[in-house]
């Protein structure tokens, strides 16, 4: 069977429709205030809709509705299968509508349209059928507490979710948040970024079709000033699982003590380093790890390899693979199978990105490829040579197809380097060396660490950071559960039963 074409998307593209109210109770609805906001397509500039401009009179009623459907129990106290079988059929049905979100999910974001269909939509389908799967494989535990007392550890839903979503994975950043929150039982509230709320949309729908009760989910569209600080700071949330960057990840601990002191989960930004040793022994498949992580989605990738720090006897072979194999990095039209790279989210992005390769010019670095920007929005995938650990390029996140390489001598300096951050995401290690690779893997203060390879594990690995990339929890795997429970504890005094034997 052939792989569908630029005309086959296209195509496609020419038919969907667009989402575009807000989705409270059950029902799409247009902002309180009448207001609407343009959702672009980065790649053509085209206005695709004009969304609900929500604010904080929605998110009021957004809170309104979850709160009445988490007290009358129509999910959390639905059986573990009933709510087991409901998320199956989401995903279900979000296998059967994969390429109409593919190409929503392109057409909002810039994104390829090979990696939407490769990696995103397969990826989020797979957590939802994950979390339904695990639903009721966990069970309650009971405590050592003698004879005389019965006790029993619960979990319990924490009650109404906020989850407030990045621009960059809109379709996978849903599935990591809302598939846990409501395998837990909670009602959530969820705001997608402003530049792409398409696809959240469309699956608060497929959910309402696949049998979730009105007011379990909401979905708030608009600014993160107008529809974002409403929720940090709305007393009856109980927490907020936000994904963004570091400077609003402060924010919501600032909204959470100033409100009812919800729970906070940040996952944030990264400057995150692939550590290459003098012992590989095959570059080539080094090489393409290392492009693979710093340019998948365009670099726009909180744990995309944005340093090398390598072995200095190692480094021109390397970088002389990495530069042969950017061919297999096509960019242009994110409709175009074919095209690996798309565009920049937005002109004001485009605009940071490109700041920061002018800031490279600017203190006399050596660009080995790349380094200008196209027409529209494009920026050519750039590898940027002897960048020193004091230069902002080394410590900040560009958040674009941008490589900074620095080189060490030493297994310290290279673990010295790697740490030399405020952030701790994710790090990668290539060495031959099992010894070396589990010394310095623990070494490094990240969250993941791969060696050999570049990725973020699979959907049983949590996935979050140290330092100033992250906080209160983490995405994925059984551990996110906690984030949206609270663990009880029932002591039962038993100690008057002892007669009852006699």
């Amino acid at each position: 069977m052939s792989q569908p074409s630029v005309s086959d998307y296209t195509l496609i593209a020419s038919t969907v429709s667009f989402p575009d109210k807000a989705f409270i109770n059950g029902q799409f609805v247009n902002a309180v205030s009448g207001e609407t906001l343009p959702t672009v397509n980065p790649a053509t500039g085209e206005v695709l809709a004009h969304i609900a401009a929500c604010g904080a009179a929605d998110v009021d009623l957004a809170v309104v509705s979850a709160r009445d459907a988490f007290e009358r129990g129509s999910w959390r106290l639905k059986s573990p299968a009933e709510r087991k079988s409901v998320l199956l059929t989401l995903a279900s049905l979000m296998e059967e509508s994969s390429g109409e979100l593919a190409v929503l999910e392109s057409l909002d974001s810039g994104k390829p349209i090979s990696e939407c269909m490769a990696v995103d939509i397969p990826e989020t389908i797979h957590i939802f059928r994950w979390y339904a799967e695990a639903i009721d494989k966990f069970y309650d535990q009971t405590a050592p507490s003698g004879p005389s007392a019965m006790t029993q550890i619960v979990r319990e839903p924490v009650g109404v979710a906020g989850c407030v979503l990045p621009w960059n994975f809109p379709l996978l950043m849903l599935g990591w948040k809302l598939a846990p929150a409501l395998a837990a039982g909670c009602s959530v509230i969820v705001k997608p970024a402003e530049q792409t709320s398409l696809t959240t949309l469309r699956v608060a729908e497929l959910a309402h079709e696949a049998g979730l009760p009105a007011g379990v989910l909401n979905i708030v569209t608009g600014t993160g000033k107008d529809a974002g600080e409403p929720i940090g700071l709305h007393p009856d949330i109980d927490m907020v699982s936000f994904t963004g960057s570091t400077t609003t990840g402060k924010r919501f601990l600032r909204y959470s003590a100033d409100s009812n002191l919800k729970r906070i989960v940040l996952e944030c930004g990264g400057k995150n380093p692939a550590v290459v040793f003098d012992d590989v022994s095959d570059l080539e498949s080094v090489a393409g790890h290392i492009l693979n992580g710093a340019l998948w989605n365009m670099g726009e990738n909180c744990s995309a390899t944005s340093r090398l720090i390598v072995h200095e006897s190692v480094k021109e072979a390397l970088l002389a693979r990495m530069i042969a194999k950017l061919d297999e990095w096509p960019m242009g039209n994110p409709l175009d199978p074919k095209n690996r790279l798309g565009t920049m989210i937005s002109p004001e992005h485009f605009a940071r990105v490109s700041a920061y390769l002018k800031q490279a010019r600017d203190e006399g670095l050596t660009f080995l490829c790349g380094g200008d920007t196209e027409q529209g929005i494009y920026v050519q995938p750039t590898i940027i040579d002897n960048v020193p650990a004091e230069s902002q390029l080394f410590q900040e996140e560009i958040f674009g197809p941008v490589l900074c390489v620095t080189t060490f001598k030493t297994a310290a300096e290279a673990v010295a380097l790697a740490n030399n951050t405020h952030y701790g995401l994710a790090a990668s290690v290539f060495t031959d060396n099992l010894q070396r690779a589990v010394a310095v893997s623990r070494a490094i203060r990240a969250g993941t660490v791969t060696v050999n390879c570049f990725g973020e594990g699979d959907a049983t690995t949590p996935f979050g950071g140290y330092k100033q990339s992250g906080f209160g929890g983490r995405d994925k795997s059984v551990h996110a559960l906690d984030q949206y429970t609270e663990l009880k504890t029932v002591w039962m005094d038993v100690s008057a039963g002892d007669g009852l034997l006699s």
